[in-house]
């Protein structure tokens, strides 16, 4: 029996805590992991652009004595002759152990997993979810607050098409959060998100204005790119693309200890100047996001912290 992670819903809080203590191990205990898959192999298939996701897949894998195999974009496998999902990932199977999989369609990782024989991770679809991104995320929130609980988390930019706070918003349902939606009319957080929120108790308001009495009570600040891919009509991305730009000044009341993350690329969200401030925390995210998904890929193959730490104890 295969296990996938299509979306971040279907993990439990014990099973989020599960893998953020995996990842904290791995950070703190590189050397034990090092050959844990060992003879295997995941494929990587990127139907669209990525920088982060895919290579920190690729390198959690070698990291951990795995092998990769895949394509970096649609037109360079048989998907440009017309090959389905289904099909791909029923011939994929043959070749590795772990596929994850990103597609501009939402739903295709789904496909995939209901046509594979080895287990599909979603690296992305669409504007869906991204549940790895979300671990990452936790993992650094997590590390750096020391928490996950009631925290006040203001998600900023494109909340209509951006799957990495769709999914943030939907796991943070364990978490006794308090959200505040940070957009224009066009690019508001979905009306069943919303719902979403009133059904599981999350709190949120919604805020047009974005300066530095907007954030001043936030914990995470979570700015996002105004994605020019999601949009049909081009005019409309022109009309709000620079709309929410964070500049150093908006940073003169927020919280001592507030953290800015970004799941990237930056393009026109956040000013240079705060890179080197104690706010800009994006780029460790970014790092996280190696020891999150390397977590992922043990538990996809039934390596559990407890066999760790019992293999640890076996060797003293």
């Amino acid at each position: 029996m295969t296990k996938d992670l299509i979306d971040i819903l279907q993990l439990s809080r014990e099973e989020i805590d599960e893998l953020i203590a995996t990842a904290g191990d791995i950070i703190e205990h590189p050397d034990v992991y090092a050959h844990k898959c060992d003879g295997k192999k995941i494929a990587t298939l990127f139907y669209e652009a990525s920088t982060r996701t895919r290579l920190s897949f690729e390198s959690a894998m070698i990291e951990l004595g795995g092998n990769v195999i895949g394509f970096s974009s649609a037109t360079d496998s048989s998907v440009s002759k017309g090959e389905s999902v289904a099909d791909t990932a029923q011939v994929i199977s043959c070749y590795a152990d772990i596929i994850a999989m990103r597609h501009p369609q939402e739903g295709a990782p789904y496909v995939a997993s209901r046509n594979a024989s080895i287990p599909v991770i979603n690296a992305g679809d669409g504007g869906h979810c991204h549940p790895t991104q979300t671990l990452a995320d936790l993992l650094t929130i997590y590390r750096e607050i020391g928490r996950l609980n009631n925290l006040t988390v203001g998600c900023c930019g494109d909340l209509k098409y951006g799957r990495t706070v769709h999914s943030l918003l939907t796991a943070m349902r364990h978490f006794s959060p308090t959200f505040h939606f940070i957009a224009p009319d066009e690019l508001a957080m979905p009306e069943h998100y919303k719902m979403y929120c009133r059904q599981n108790g999350i709190k949120f308001v919604e805020h047009q204005d974005f300066d530095a009495d907007t954030i001043a009570g936030a914990d995470i600040l979570y700015m996002t790119r105004v994605q020019r891919e999601r949009f049909t009509d081009l005019d409309e991305y022109e009309r709000v693309k620079d709309r929410y730009l964070l500049s150093r000044a908006m940073l003169s009341k927020a919280k001592p200890n507030m953290k800015i993350l970004h799941p990237l690329p930056r393009v026109n969200e956040i000013e240079y100047s705060i890179d080197d401030t104690p706010y800009a925390y994006y780029f460790q995210q970014a790092q996280n996001g190696l020891y999150a998904r390397q977590a992922i890929l043990c538990d996809t193959l039934g390596i559990t912290l407890d066999d760790i730490i019992n293999d640890k104890i076996s060797f003293k």
